[in-house]
């Protein structure tokens, strides 16, 4: 959506993410500019919106950053109902026309692309061994609820070494608790002894085979394979995130600070760049990292606040 300093329309299309169409588009804003000067603004930073900033700042065009959260309580201002591209395209435009104090975009450095590229990687690693979790443990729960809750799967490496070994309570007790405790210290188990005897105890605990046992078993017994590969790539990538971030200038500042280490403190260049000044106040940082809470209704009463509906979960998460 292209609009003029009076608001008034002057192109709007939907544009395919593609270099060659982009700078085709550049190039017709440019000429319905007639030489006065473009504000470009998007509600993206990264991600998508990659390619559309990177050709933008190699041609020396001024582009505004409109966080999402902006658009969702302007939109509420404009008459058109529903929600659509076209609509969304027009708040941004308009927001970029009338207001002063949105974040112009920079080409970001090396070290924070990169950080946000491991530490984006690493969130996902993260959700996934929640999944495989909680999908093993249902698994165990159908068939062997003792063996389910008798271990933290979560931290416990020993418990995920046990579970693709032995999986049922018949094969628990065949074993039994020493040659059990054997079994998991030539796999190099903490404790094996108390989880020799941890498990054995389970599987006295149910003498009952249910149905399905037998596959039930060979599922839970893959899934805790997998989650324990998704232990070994996540400190693989912790290890990434590590030696990049100490790359950063800031780097030895922010382990000053109680509470963040190398993976916290990468998030947190992640999410700033590092660049504290793009904020413009602490107040405002804090704002968007979702800890300025608002009022619940509408004045401004002393204790009646909640926190902001809007803001980046991942800033929250760091701090």
């Amino acid at each position: 959506m292209v609009i003029d300093a009076e608001g008034k329309r002057r192109l709007s299309r939907r544009v395919a993410n593609d270099e060659a169409v982009l700078l085709e588009l550049i190039a017709e804003v440019l000429a319905l500019s007639e030489g006065d000067p473009v504000t470009w603004a998007i509600d993206l930073n990264a991600g998508g919106a990659s390619l559309m900033i990177a050709l933008l700042i190699d041609n020396g065009q001024q582009v505004l950053y409109i966080p999402d959260r902006t658009v969702h309580h302007a939109s509420g201002s404009y008459r058109r109902d529903g929600k659509s591209d076209a609509k969304n395209a027009f708040i941004i435009a308009d927001q970029a026309r009338m207001r002063r104090d949105l974040q112009t975009m920079h080409r970001g450095d090396d070290i924070t692309v990169d950080l946000r590229i491991f530490t984006s990687c690493r969130l996902d690693l993260a959700a996934d061994h929640t999944r495989a979790i909680n999908r093993m443990r249902a698994q165990l729960l159908e068939y062997f609820p003792a063996l389910e809750w008798a271990f933290d799967y979560s931290t416990s490496k020993a418990s995920l070494v046990l579970l693709i070994g032995y999986q049922t309570p018949a094969a628990l007790r065949r074993i039994g608790k020493n040659r059990l405790a054997t079994w998991l210290k030539n796999r190099k188990v903490r404790n094996h002894q108390l989880v020799a005897a941890t498990a054995v105890e389970a599987a006295e605990a149910q003498h009952t085979a249910v149905l399905g046992e037998k596959l039930g078993a060979a599922v839970a017994a893959r899934l805790a394979r997998e989650v324990m590969a998704l232990d070994e790539e996540i400190a693989e990538t912790d290890a990434l995130i590590e030696r990049r971030f100490r790359d950063h200038p800031y780097a030895e500042i922010i382990l000053s600070m109680p509470g963040l280490g190398p993976v916290l403190g990468g998030e947190f260049i992640a999410h700033t760049g590092g660049d504290m000044n793009v904020f413009g106040s602490p107040d405002r940082l804090a704002g968007v990292a979702g800890l300025a809470p608002v009022p619940k209704d509408s004045g401004r009463i002393s204790g009646n606040m909640r926190r902001p509906r809007r803001y980046c979960r991942r800033l929250m998460r760091v701090f």
